[in-house]
């Protein structure tokens, strides 16, 4: 038997037998997932505030769906870096950015292709990018035939091809601003439009009453200044005089059409929709379809087109249109009026 140690009957001292060591803790990648998820973290305080907030959260806040990605790679880091509170945090951006993420308003009613309706109609909202898509709007017209149109970025190009005699007959009541570049817009309809008016903005937003066979419709075009970073106070100004007409608008069945430069995680967007309007994408299920930029949508975009509807309207059906020479995709909704 070997004698045992002879250690003077001391206890071991503190150290004499090395700890096990730990893994690297990658202060560089907890230092980046730090910076992504407070980058990620200010937008989303902001949208649980119902606001816009400065620059450049609205631009952000245009892309909160896509803050899942990085998101997740922050919480890659969190862990690769053994940081607790990078993974709790990190589990809070994923779990407010789902939350946003779910749909907003009121779904189609069931049933509603089937039941009886006093007018049916389709609407078209497509933006040309100063009028670089007008052959591709004059195509899809002939080939889709809706009852309304609203153009936006309606230029000189595009207001001499809307006055040709077969856009002319197609569509024999009409309002074409020339205002050229991004600022003309257009109204087309087949049937009679009354009361013609406009909401004041820096882009010509025109507006009239169509008379559907005895039924009367209010028409909106929709084309407020975009948020360009630094620029925003035009952008919240123009929204929200789309939310003042929309909340006197009166009992008529009620339809704005076209570029919000806005999406649902917008305050300002919202606030027009709490007037009493439901989005067509959303009762369609497809709120989350981007439509701009048209190069990287559907894969990657926001949903900035819309076509919005007052009771006792709803979309039966509808789809995005690609129109080549504009960075944003049409939406064009088949609508019933009950």
């Amino acid at each position: 038997m070997e004698d045992a140690p002879d250690d003077g009957g001391h206890p071991p001292r503190a150290g004499r037998y090395p700890r096990a060591r730990r893994g690297p803790r990658h202060p560089l990648i907890a230092a980046l997932s730090a910076l992504t998820l407070a980058v990620l973290t200010v937008p989303l305080a902001v949208r649980g505030a119902d606001a816009d907030g400065p620059t450049p959260v609205p631009q952000l806040l245009a892309f909160l769906p896509w803050f899942l990605a990085p998101a997740w790679l922050a919480l890659l880091g969190a862990a690769l870096a053994r940081r607790p509170l990078l993974l709790v945090w990190g589990l809070a951006v994923l779990a407010a950015t789902g939350w946003f993420l779910q749909p907003y308003g009121a779904p189609a009613p069931s049933g509603a292709e089937g039941r009886p309706a006093k007018a049916q109609f389709r609407i078209l909202t497509a933006n040309l990018r100063y009028g670089a898509a007008t052959p591709g709007l004059v195509e899809t017209l002939r080939r889709e035939r809706p009852q309304f149109v609203s153009v936006q970025e309606c230029s000189a190009r595009c207001a001499k091809a809307l006055r040709t005699s077969e856009m002319r007959d197609a569509y024999p009541h009409r309002i074409i601003s020339d205002g050229g570049g991004a600022r003309g817009s257009a109204l087309l309809s087949v049937y009679p439009l009354r009361d013609r008016s406009r909401v004041p903005a820096h882009l010509d937003m025109p507006g009239a009453v169509a008379d559907i066979e005895g039924h009367r419709v209010r028409l909106q075009v929709a084309h407020p200044m975009p948020p360009s970073l630094g620029r925003t106070a035009a952008w919240r100004v123009e929204l929200d005089r789309l939310r003042a007409w929309s909340n006197a608008r009166g009992t008529l069945p009620t339809v704005i059409a076209g570029d919000f430069n806005a999406s649902q995680d917008h305050s300002a967007f919202r606030d027009v929709l709490k007037t009493g309007l439901h989005d067509a994408a959303r009762m369609l299920g497809n709120s989350r379809t981007p439509t701009w930029p048209a190069r990287t949508a559907p894969p990657l975009g926001a949903q900035i087109d819309h076509v919005l509807l007052s009771r006792p309207m709803v979309p039966v059906d509808g789809q995005f249109l690609d129109l080549k020479g504009t960075d944003h995709r049409a939406f064009l909704v088949n609508v019933k009026l009950f």
